[in-house]
């Protein structure tokens, strides 16, 4: 080890007793109050040394105020360099940034909102081919480009996305309208199967409402069928008292809404009353002498003593 290595490792004297000076110009650059205690120091370099102070700003846990100090050869005074708020081993930092469309998730867009889509989004593929190099016998190649006048044909330039609402008679957007693609690009394997595993998770044979069913969806009547090859596997519900109304539920996903798992009994209706006005019962007005526990007495005397 040389003999330079080792003076730049063993701090300054001068410059490490200068604790005072370093705190003073960190409160100089610091807000009041937020200079804490010493942390200590480390040599930079000879006669170069960074003090560091504790920070208390809110918002900056673990932070120090390093102060870097300094003096010339053969020199007896000590100068700063910079004072600088710097993280410690222990700070807490902001983390890294993420592009934007990396943190987008479901539900974030509102009213007005655009999102881009990648040129090369692996959830997309073209809708038709020959967007860029039409088929030799096409109308719009280059072997034809000749009878373009007698056809009244143009050749297309751009994508489809750059042409007019109304694409020009004879070229390939122009075909692709009148057979119904005017999608440029659609849904690839890779979209259909992202889109299905979503639904699967979200309305699905494994969710908890789905194991608790008393049917599945397919034997539904309010599942309403979507077409594609996403109908094989995928519907529409359209029971307003469903969890999943208006949602893409699985064929085995299954709630309590189902529309064959239960028949409403008719509510009982009761008898009519019967009524019998071919007889009379007669009522007497007052009890008969005979109908009480006491027996009755020929006895006047004792009639008005009466019984205890």
């Amino acid at each position: 080890m040389s003999a330079a290595t080792t003076r730049s490792r063993t701090p300054d004297r001068l410059c490490a007793e200068a604790v005072d000076l370093a705190r003073a110009a960190a409160e100089e650059v610091a807000a009041p109050g937020v200079v804490g205690e010493y942390e200590g120091l480390v040599s930079e370099g000879d006669r170069v040394v960074t003090h560091f102070f504790a920070c208390r700003e809110a918002g900056y846990r673990g932070w120090r105020w390093a102060v870097t100090v300094a003096r010339a050869s053969r020199a007896k005074i000590v100068t700063i360099d910079e004072a600088v708020l710097l993280p410690g081993p222990d700070a807490v930092l902001a983390p890294e940034w993420v592009p934007w469309s990396e943190r987008l998730r479901p539900g974030d867009m509102g009213p007005g909102d655009l999102l881009p889509t990648d040129a090369e989004d692996l959830r997309l593929e073209p809708g038709f081919s020959g967007e860029e190099e039409p088929p030799p016998n096409s109308a719009v190649s280059q072997d034809m480009a000749e009878l373009v006048e007698a056809e009244d044909a143009e050749v297309t330039e751009g994508t489809p996305a750059h042409l007019a609402v109304a694409p020009t008679r004879g070229s390939i957007a122009a075909v692709a309208e009148e057979l119904g693609m005017r999608r440029a690009r659609v849904l690839s394997r890779y979209g259909l199967h992202s889109a299905a595993d979503r639904w699967e998770e979200a309305f699905g044979a494994k969710t908890p409402m789905a194991q608790a069913a008393p049917a599945s969806c397919v034997s539904c009547g309010f599942l309403t069928p979507i077409g594609g090859s996403l109908g094989q596997a995928f519907g529409v519900c359209a029971n307003e008292f469903s969890p999943a109304d208006g949602h893409v539920v699985s064929l085995a996903y299954g709630c309590g809404g189902h529309s064959e798992a239960a028949v409403m009994p008719k509510p009982p209706q009761p008898a009519p009353p019967v009524i019998d006005e071919t007889r009379v019962d007669p009522f007497p007005l007052r009890p008969s002498p005979d109908s009480g526990s006491v027996p009755v007495t020929e006895d006047e005397s004792s009639a008005e003593l009466g019984h205890s």
